[in-house]
Parts: structure tokens; C-alpha cells; sequence
């Protein structure tokens, strides 16, 4: 893991486009953490979940940050440069009570 990014200026505010993963929502399907895209607001589900649809945002839009978003964790991921970083000053605010599936 890398302790430097060159995308940490395209993080914007975003509203997060669904209030659990909006893929497994639209299947049924269960995830474990979520993830919200910095970028647009996308919320997928983590890498430990079976379906991966943040990885699978990055992999198909290039947008490279994205932030622990279930609760708000307060860190955030650039894909490109493989970087964690600190987003407690930045937490993108939930539209509601996430759906628990685990």
C-alpha cells in the first residue's frame, strides 16, 4: 500500500445514490460493507462481498476514490495509486438507516 495519492482532488462531496449497495438492492442479493464511489456517489459493496460491485464502478467508470461508508468509517481508497487515506473531515452523511444483510 502506497501512503501517497495523486487523486486526492477529485474527491467531491457526493449524495450517495442508494442506501445500501444499489446493485444487490436491485437483485436481492446480501454484501458486507459499503463503499461510496467520491466521485458521483455510487454505493457498491466491498470486496468481501460476493457480487464486489465497488471494484466492479472503478473498474468500469475509472473513478478512483472512494470512502468506507457503512457506518461513515472515516477512511478513504484510491484504486489507482493503491493509497488509503484520512476522510473523518470529509464523511459523506448517510440518506438514512442502511439495510443490514450479514
Amino acid at each position: 500500500m502506497n501512503s501517497h495519492c495523486d487523486h486526492l482532488d477529485t474527491i467531491k462531496d457526493v449524495t450517495p445514490s442508494a442506501r445500501g449497495c444499489e446493485e444487490c438492492l436491485k437483485t436481492g442479493d446480501e454484501w458486507l460493507h459499503l463503499r461510496i464511489c467520491r466521485t458521483c456517489g455510487h454505493v457498491g459493496c466491498c470486496d468481501d462481498s460476493p457480487n464486489r460491485h465497488a471494484s466492479k464502478h472503478f473498474h468500469h467508470t475509472q473513478h478512483p476514490i472512494i470512502e468506507g461508508y457503512d457506518p461513515p468509517e472515516g477512511w478513504g481508497w484510491c484504486y489507482i495509486d493503491d493509497a488509503m487515506f484520512d476522510l473523518r473531515d470529509r464523511k459523506t452523511p448517510q440518506l438514512g438507516p442502511i439495510p443490514r444483510y450479514y
